[in-house]
């Protein structure tokens, strides 16, 4: 099952003035899901920076929204972050087509 993971950040600056603590905690949270891309369930992830403040998405394939419910939840940046998330009915990806 695919989701999409949209982060909502602390304010609206924070890609620019981040902490010494949040930049470290911001660097194990790639580490983190970079793992994940490593097993094939994180598919894209990384920071849009929309005009209104960036945020941070994530396409992953998790079994079911439990299993993605516990990912977010050991997630090193969840003290920093909100999630919401919602399923997507399907996925087309380069590596779909292109093989």
């Amino acid at each position: 099952m695919y989701f999409f993971v949209k982060t909502t950040n602390p304010r609206p600056s924070f890609h620019l003035d981040m902490t010494p603590d949040e930049r470290a905690t911001m660097l194990r949270h790639v580490e983190y899901w970079t793992a994940f891309a490593k097993q094939g369930k994180a598919i894209a992830f990384g920071p849009v920076i929309e005009k209104s403040g960036p945020y941070g998405i994530l396409v992953a394939r998790f079994e079911n929204e439990d299993e993605l419910k516990a990912a977010l939840a050991n997630d090193p940046a969840k003290s920093i972050f909100g999630y919401s998330w919602a399923p997507m009915g399907n996925l087309v990806s380069e590596r779909m087509v292109l093989g």
